[in-house]
């Protein structure tokens, strides 16, 4: 991908050259559902309608539907599943799933929809209608509904995570190095560094970030991201394409008064926190429960309350490539000191392959995962 954009101060031109990741292409993209997508969260042209759109209240997070799904149970029955919700432009923000002692799967996916049609009954008819059809004889049941207390119920994982676990996970602070080994646990294959070169002179008004790192998929997502946390934004920036695995990129920033970052405890807060996102924006460990093995992978959520797009999706991916059977999985939150984090859960079944209590097959299924995360 390649990117160009510039602002100023009022309007906000960006261009993208986009190419279809190659393990998605089994996906069929609607580029004028993308489109519907961008339009929906873009202010409109006609700026005193948008506040009044804001005031009375059309800014309102999307409703939350839950899809109860129950299922007969086989290999990447829940990566299948989540492809279809995908496909369908479904977005899961919590889920459930359970595998009962006779053969069977309940899942219970919480789900906001990106074309905004679950409130009429044909979109939810079709929507049940079109999984039976996929899975025909598997599926036993399917009922989709408004969510209702419930939804919140499945959100807070800050007091069910092992201390031990949890420092682990979320204790990796680059702290003036450039890795993380024991949350990470895949030291050999991680990227060894992302340089930020900070210049205030050659602009008036900016901050210039020069930036190089190995390109990954979410890339841009997560400076933007980062950015919008600091209430620091991108005024001119190009991204170009990658070259023998690595970005670079010239980013302009100021600070929301107009100003460049001159602050600089701001500046070097700013530049530690884009290199700790860009080297590790996720997190994935596998450990034990109890007498079971548990992955977990976890993300920053932005301060809005929106977590990373399509980790659920990839982590089941993944998994069913390595053959792996999931049999529980869960998405909650877990807050911290400074953030808050969404985190996935999955208790995991045994294969020949990967033996779980081996620690040599738990690195290699980390290391693969994130690759897929990553898109290594």
């Amino acid at each position: 991908m390649m990117s160009d954009f510039q602002t100023d101060g009022k309007w906000c031109y960006i261009v993208l050259w986009v190419v279809q990741l190659q393990h998605s292409n089994f996906l069929r993209l609607d580029w004028d559902s993308l489109k519907n997508r961008l339009l929906s969260v873009s202010p409109p042209c006609l700026i005193p309608l948008y506040h009044d759109q804001k005031l009375n209240g059309s800014s309102a997070a999307p409703s939350v539907y839950l899809l109860k799904f129950c299922c007969v149970d086989r290999k990447g029955l829940l990566h299948d599943v989540t492809e279809l919700l995908t496909e369908l432009e479904f977005t899961i923000q919590r889920l459930k799933v359970m595998t009962t002692p006779d053969g069977k799967v309940v899942d219970l996916f919480f789900i906001t929809d990106g074309r905004e049609l679950l409130h009429t009954k044909k979109r939810r008819d079709d929507t049940c209608g079109y999984l039976c059809d996929v899975f025909r004889e598997y599926c036993i049941g399917c009922e989709l509904q408004l969510a209702g207390p419930e939804c919140d119920n499945q959100r807070n994982f800050s007091s069910l995570l092992n201390l031990a676990v949890a420092e682990e996970l979320f204790s990796c602070e680059l702290s003036g190095k450039e890795s993380c080994m024991q949350a990470l646990r895949t030291a050999t294959t991680s990227p060894e560094k992302a340089i930020v070169t900070v210049d205030n002179l050659l602009s008036p008004a900016h901050t210039l970030l020069q930036i190089q790192c190995v390109d990954q998929k979410g890339l841009f997502y997560d400076i933007l991201r980062t950015s919008k946390d600091l209430n620091i934004q991108v005024a001119y920036g190009r991204f170009s394409s990658s070259i023998k695995g690595y970005r670079n990129m010239d980013l302009f920033f100021q600070q929301r008064d107009g100003k460049k970052i001159l602050d600089p405890k701001l500046l070097k807060s700013f530049c530690s926190r884009l290199k700790e996102e860009m080297l590790h924006p996720l997190r994935v460990i596998i450990t034990n429960r109890g007498p079971d093995t548990e992955l977990l992978v976890a993300n920053p959520v932005e301060l809005c309350g929106k977590g990373r797009p399509r980790v659920f999706y990839d982590v089941t991916l993944a998994l069913k490539k390595l053959g792996i059977c999931i049999f529980s999985a869960e998405i909650g939150r877990h807050s911290t000191q400074d953030r808050q984090w969404e985190v996935y859960r999955f208790l995991l079944v045994e294969n020949g392959e990967f033996p779980l209590t081996s620690g040599q097959a738990r690195n290699q299924m980390a290391d693969r995962i994130r690759r897929t995360l990553m898109d290594w």
